[in-house]
Formats: C-alpha cells, structure tokens, sequence
C-alpha cells in the first residue's frame, strides 16, 4: 500500500497520505485546509543510487556482515 506525499497548493502545506486504492488520488483534500487543490510530489526511493558508498546488505538488517553494529 502505497504512501504519497503531496503539497496543497492553497495552503502551502505538505503532507502524506495512504492511498489504497490508485483512482482514489483524484478524491483527496488537504489534511489541513480541506482543499482539493493539492499535487502529488514526487519522492525519493529507498534505493541507493548506482556507485552508493553503502556496502551490498547493509541495509537488509539480516546479515551480522552488514558493517554496522
């Protein structure tokens, strides 16, 4: 289940939201004003990028080789 973040464009606000279901996006309001004239961001991924200083596994948790402890 997805989390989106979006920015209400009236209040300046920025907030997140689950959204269960896709279609349902074009239903929100701002949590904070009410508004309906909000605009989903776009937001960073968990993933690290190609060429990442962050050994293989160390963000898996599983693995007592993850350099962290």
């Amino acid at each position: 289940m997805p989390i989106y973040e979006f920015h209400c464009e009236d209040c300046g606000k920025t907030f997140e939201i689950l959204v269960l279901i896709a279609s349902a996006a074009d239903e929100l309001k701002c949590k904070h004003c009410n508004s309906s004239n909000i605009k989903k961001m776009i937001s960073a991924t968990s993933q690290p990028a190609k060429g990442s200083p962050i050994p293989a596994g160390a963000l898996s948790g599983c693995s007592s080789r993850s350099g962290f402890s």
